[in-house]
């Protein structure tokens, strides 16, 4: 797991914070499946991704064209919250896959208009 935050690599921002709204979850398989663990893993694996889809936890997924797992869009706020969900999942359990992850939040540079006075003007 990777935490690729803005507030933990250290760099410092003009702009107020903002809070964290949604992360995105990019796999990563560390071996490629055997048709065994194709047929007996992933026969639990969508339809309980499925199930997170449906709880409102998934947003929207997506395959990565390399062939090395999904990228999930994920309605949590924090890289805690989508590491346990994941770690759920067959494939985590068994060891098979690893997440990187990214923490989103409001477009902080949107503060300008506030500053100078945009925002009420309509």
């Amino acid at each position: 797991m990777t935490d690729q935050s803005p507030a933990s690599a250290g760099r410092a921002s003009a702009f107020p914070p903002v809070p964290t709204t949604k992360v995105l979850a990019i796999a990563r398989l560390l071996a490629p499946l055997t048709p065994e663990q194709r047929k007996t893993i992933l026969s639990e694996e969508v339809p309980d991704t499925v199930r997170l889809f449906l709880a409102g936890k998934i947003d929207q997924w997506w395959s990565q064209q390399n062939g090395n797992g999904p990228v999930f869009l994920m309605n949590v706020t924090s890289v805690a919250e989508a590491l346990a969900l994941l770690s759920a999942l067959p494939l985590g359990q068994n060891g098979l896959m690893e997440f990187d992850f990214l923490e989103l939040g409001p477009l902080r540079p949107l503060h300008l208009l506030l500053s100078q006075g945009w925002a009420k003007e309509g």
